[in-house]
Formats: C-alpha cells, structure tokens, sequence
C-alpha cells in the first residue's frame, strides 16, 4: 500500500485514492472535440464515497453540442485502477492518457490519442499543483495529464457514428473532498493556430481555519508551457464573472496574461460534496475566450487569439473570488 500511494503522488495522472474508505472522490476529465468542431463532448470516470463509506462508481458523458448530460453509475467494484500507470476501467470502459473505449448506453467505441503534451512533474512540484501537492488537508487536488493532443478513432453516440479523426482533445483530474464552495474554470485547445492551449483556473481554498484565492493557469505555446501559479510569484490582478462574461488577468515578472470569456448556455453535471456526487455544477463546451499575452521586457504584445470550443464552469459565491 505504501509503494501505491508513493507511486501515485509523484505521478498525479495515477488513481491517488490507495486506502481511502470515505468522504473522498477521484475523477477524470476526457474533452474530445472532432475535426470541424461539430461535435463537443467531455467523458468524466470517476470513483465517490460519502462519510458513511457508501460507494460508487461513474462515468458521466457530456454533450457539449445538444447540451445534454447524463450520470451512468456502476458499483465501486467496477472501478479497477492500475497500480503502475494511469490506467482505469469502470465496468466495461477504459481510459488511459493513450485511449478511452466506451461500452455505454447511448455511447461505444474506441479513440486513440498522440502527442500528449503533460504539464511538467518533478519531485519538488508533483504536477500542476506545485508545492501544494505535500500538504495533506487540501479540499481538492488537481492535476494536468495532457494540455493537448491529436485524436484518431470513432465513436457511436446516440447511433450516430462519429468521426474524431484530426479531431483535438484535453484530459486532467480532480480528487479530494469537495470541489471548491467558489471557482471559476475555463479550458481551450482551438485556436487558429494547433498546438496552444490554455487552462486556467481561480478558487477559494480552505486553509487553516481561513481561507485565500488560489490560481492556475498555463498557456501551451510555441512548444513551451507559460505558467502563472499561487506559488511562482504570480498576481491575480483581476477575477470577475457574471451570467454573460468572465475576465481573469494575471501578471508576474515577465508576462501579463488576460483573458475574456464569452459565456454560452450550460449543462448541469454532477459534482462531488464530501465524497458524493450530490452536487450540481453547471459547464458550457461551447464559450468563447480572448487571450492576450503580453512580453512585459520588451512591453510587446506576443499572443492575441480567440479559443473557441472552450470548456466554462462559473460555480458557487462568485463573489467570494471577486479581485480588482
């Protein structure tokens, strides 16, 4: 059991949940979006237990495109993870940072992926969660398993086959507790050049009795992932949201990056509250984010682009993450 959990917590794509028995969920997060952007869906296994160690397991498929999402839930004995790679298969369905195949209702078939691109790891800053990863009362943990990648392969939902050849795809995970009473997530890999992606996030985090404005976020390009973290001496300089927009800019010593999101219409998906997929949280597949990145040496505008296909979750007292 020790060599699982050491394992895993250099590695967070890895199931991290060796040992726990309640108030504690683990899942992941597949976006897959086809060539011509057509169709938008997101594919969410996952594993949940409540204070009183009553299980489950899940994997939850969303429509980005019809809106639509729907809670397929499994025993927890049909949740097997591998204890040497990220590799997890819930009933009939596995998902790995390679592939997903799905044998659900409403959703089979198998698509294959190539040119991860995976935040850095190291063993000071485990993943995307930096130092953070070492503390062990956190609400939540998050992880990146890959900022972008090509898809290859077809899927038939709804009796539609679906060609995701060429097509672009993003995964990463959550585990822990709760998700935050207050956040703000966004994600894109469709600009007008392949190969960028941005994800960002801000959220109160619980600490000690108090609580802070924790963020994340990364912009892939050029081959070179820019980071703008909590603790690499970044500043939130602004975070703000309502029912039509959402605007975030973050700056440190070399660059500033700002960021305006056009919300669309969402679908409510289940969400974890003390282990249990009781909550609601409400994601679009189909917002809009402007991005500039500014070189702030040689005060030059590097980046200006608008992602579309964006993941967009607003969620919770928004006004508690409320900055500038």
């Amino acid at each position: 059991m020790i060599f699982k959990k050491i394992n895993a917590f250099f590695n967070p794509p890895y199931f991290q949940g060796w040992g726990k028995q309640k108030n504690y969920f683990e899942g992941w997060y597949f976006k897959v979006v086809n060539a011509d952007g057509s169709k938008a869906f997101a594919f969410i296994p996952g594993i949940a237990m409540d204070k009183d160690g009553n299980k489950q397991s899940f994997v939850q498929v969303l429509n980005g495109r019809k809106k639509t999402a729907l809670y397929h839930k499994f025993p927890a004995s049909d949740f097997k993870p591998s204890t040497t790679e990220f590799y997890v298969e819930v009933n009939t369905n596995s998902f790995s940072s390679s592939s997903i195949s799905l044998n659900l209702p409403g959703a089979i078939g198998t698509l294959r992926f190539n040119g991860n691109k995976p935040w850095p790891n190291s063993i000071f800053s485990p993943g995307i969660m930096g130092p953070f990863s070492f503390v062990p009362f956190m609400e939540c943990y998050h992880g990146i398993v890959s900022m972008d990648h090509s898809i290859s392969g077809k899927l038939v939902i709804e009796d539609e086959e679906i060609d995701f050849e060429n097509g672009r795809g993003y995964i990463e995970k959550d585990w822990g507790r709760s998700f935050p009473s207050a956040y703000i997530w966004l994600q894109s890999n469709h600009f007008s050049t392949p190969g960028i992606s941005l994800k960002t996030s801000v959220a109160k985090i619980p600490w000690l009795g108090s609580s802070f404005v924790g963020f994340i976020a990364g912009l892939y390009i050029h081959n070179k992932l820019i980071q703008f973290t909590t603790y690499n001496r970044t500043r939130l300089k602004k975070s703000f949201a309502n029912d039509k927009e959402v605007d975030i800019v973050l700056e440190n010593n070399k660059y500033r990056l700002e960021i305006k999101a056009k919300r669309d219409q969402a679908t409510a998906l289940a969400s974890p509250i003390l282990g249990l997929m009781d909550g609601r949280i409400e994601e679009s597949m189909s917002s809009e984010v402007e991005v500039k990145l500014f070189d702030k040496r040689n005060k030059s505008l590097m980046f200006h682009d608008i992602g579309k296909h964006t993941a967009l979750e607003v969620a919770g007292q928004i006004d508690q993450i409320i900055v500038g």
